[in-house]
């Protein structure tokens, strides 16, 4: 008889070791708490609009064809990827704005209207990102760390490449406008990080992008997702959704499988966990010994920030709105200053930076005719800074943001509004048992890279394994979709398949 498996959590980075576990014929079954799949790429419907909860910029499409390849197929049998261009629009108080993408003679012109000697050093700053994206990324990105000589062995590498400096440090180093250095700073957000404590190994993103592109699936993140589910099932996967994990049963020190909260008992040969890492070793993990010490290890680790998210439906057409893209960033006054707030502060800062998220822009499908729908994001304390009330807050920081947008970009956007709803940190600690509503698990700094990640297996539990953001290589759809392919590969070392 054939191995089995079950999975904890059908988010991106579950549903990709599902995927890779059943193309290498090990039985797999996929348990989600929610009622769909996704995680925090779950699909708000409501009135004919369609809102992607989570994530919404897809980068590195290889790592998603790599997946489909493994049994012949190809990722446009089951979902159609848009390229977008620009990636980004970005804007700035001032009504500035500068379309980020892989035309190099447009980023050129833009970057020497700003300032002509930022124009070489741009190109320096991107060879940097080159190298780096080769190193991070291509060469170690789908390594598991489960050892500190593994760390060891790569540890030159990482200091050539000046993995102790923060991003801003070294975009600096090559770019002197200050809006520029926002520019080309700000990735380490997508993924969790300040760029002003992220290690500068995360530069890595900017060529992952101008490399691989920046893509939207037709029908939303959502339809990839329904994509990668289908692709599962097609291959003998089984899914169970509305099945929470209230612990992993272990006995005898090996993972023997799970108990629902409904009070099923399932067996399997294998359990790997896309579960929150917290969520896990605290309360999935609560009967098993070392458990409690890695929770309070895990206490003392540097957790994101949170999100205040937006989801709004308008009577009105994209066209609308002519200055936003597909995806916005809307740069506040203050910079380095907020973002010092937003991860160490213990107030909810009055100014913020926003993420809009304007699919329509793109696929007219995401509203119904003539209108569309929108994402609107600020990053907000975490509740470990900020235990504050946002059942009273969330009413007053959203009318700031209406606020913002109708002074800068979309005039008259309250009168047009169908749909309105919002998540606050709470969602991200009670839906996806987010660890102090932490958006993105672990901070990406440098002594929470790699080895200093929670590990693809655990080191006391044999049988046990982790994919997702709180593992290597860390967050964003690139991230835990290369955690499920460094997982799988511990999990085949090991003899399980």
């Amino acid at each position: 008889m054939g191995k089995s498996a079950l999975v904890i959590g059908a988010g991106f980075g579950g549903l990709s070791a599902a995927i890779r576990l059943q193309a290498a014929g090990v039985q797999t079954t996929l348990l989600e708490k929610g009622s769909q799949v996704g995680g925090r790429a779950r699909v708000f419907r409501e009135s004919g609009f369609v809102f992607d909860a989570g994530p919404t910029v897809i980068t590195a499409p290889e790592c998603l064809d790599e997946l489909f390849a493994l049994t012949g197929r190809k990722l446009s049998d089951y979902v159609e990827l848009i390229s977008l261009s620009p990636f980004y629009r970005l804007h700035w108080g001032d009504g500035s704005s500068f379309d980020y993408s892989n035309n190099s003679e447009e980023m050129a012109r833009q970057i020497g209207e700003r300032n002509p000697r930022d124009v070489e050093g741009y190109e320096k700053f991107l060879e940097y990102s080159k190298k780096v994206y080769q190193k991070g990324y291509v060469e170690l990105g789908h390594a598991a760390f489960l050892k500190f000589r593994d760390m060891i062995k790569v540890s030159p590498a990482l200091i050539r490449a000046g993995a102790h400096r923060s991003v801003f440090q070294v975009v600096s180093k090559y770019i002197k406008d200050p809006k520029l250095r926002e520019a080309f700073s700000f990735h380490t957000l997508l993924v969790g990080g300040s760029p002003f404590k992220s290690s500068s190994i995360y530069t890595l993103i900017h060529y992952l992008e101008r490399s691989g592109g920046v893509h939207f699936p037709k029908g939303g993140t959502g339809a990839l997702v329904q994509g990668m589910l289908k692709y599962f099932r097609d291959l003998g996967g089984m899914v169970r959704t509305d099945a929470e994990v209230g612990q992993i049963t272990v006995r005898d020190g090996v993972a023997r499988g799970v108990s629902l909260k409904s009070g099923e008992q399932l067996n399997a040969d294998l359990v790997v966990s896309n579960a929150e890492v917290m969520h896990t070793y605290k309360n999935l993990l609560s009967e098993a010994p070392q458990a409690g010490r890695i929770t309070r290890q895990l206490h003392r680790r540097k957790f994101t920030m949170s999100l205040f998210v937006m989801y709004l439906g308008s009577s009105r057409s994209a066209a609308s709105w002519p200055k936003l893209a597909h995806h916005n960033i809307i740069f506040g006054q203050r910079y380095k200053e907020l973002l010092k707030d937003i991860f160490e502060g213990h107030t909810l800062p009055d100014d913020f930076s926003l993420y809009v998220h304007a699919p329509s822009v793109t696929d007219p499908s995401m509203a119904p005719e003539g209108c569309s729908s929108y994402y609107v994001l600020s990053p907000v304390p975490h509740l470990g800074h900020l235990p504050i009330d946002w059942n009273r807050e969330a009413p007053i920081y959203a009318e700031k943001i209406f606020n913002a947008l109708e002074k800068s970009l979309m005039p008259g956007l309250r009168e047009s509004l169908m749909v309105q709803k919002y998540v606050t940190p709470d969602y991200f600690n009670t839906e996806l048992n987010s660890h102090l509503g932490a958006a993105f698990s672990l901070q990406p700094t440098l002594l929470q890279s790699a080895y200093f990640r929670i590990h693809n297996r655990d080191r006391n539990i044999r049988g046990l394994y982790f994919v997702g953001a709180g593992t290597h290589p860390g967050a964003g759809i690139p991230g835990v979709v290369g955690s499920a392919k460094a997982t799988v590969g511990v999990i085949q070392s090991d003899g399980f398949f």
